[in-house]
């Protein structure tokens, strides 16, 4: 046997290397394709299990994802911060100053009669 010489090669060792490494391969792409498919439905199976207002609009903008991956992330904001409860949660921030003031309006008020 010389240093040049490739072990395994004309054997049928050699086949089932390379039968062997073929599934390796075939079995690393199909895992990795289902990884990435269960990653881009995460917006849609979210909005799914919270009953969210906008699964329409989420699962079409996860379909779009597939092209601009910036859409992707659009609907995974949509599926994860429920809009009404921030609107209320900004609604509310913004009258919590007005109400110290309608409070001292009408203790003064109440203090003229």
């Amino acid at each position: 046997m010389s240093l040049i010489s490739m072990p395994f090669v004309d054997s049928g060792l050699d086949t089932t290397l390379h039968i062997v490494a073929a599934i390796v391969m075939i079995t690393t792409l199909a895992a990795m394709a289902i990884g990435f498919w269960k990653i881009h439905e995460l917006p849609i199976n979210k909005a799914h299990k919270e009953e969210h207002h906008q699964i329409g609009l989420i699962t079409a903008l996860t379909w779009i994802g597939f092209l601009w991956h910036w859409v992707w992330v659009l609907a995974v904001f949509v599926a994860f911060v429920d809009g009404e409860k921030a609107l209320r949660r900004l609604r509310d921030i913004w009258h919590e100053d007005k109400e110290p003031e309608q409070t001292k309006t009408q203790g003064k008020e109440a203090n003229n009669a």
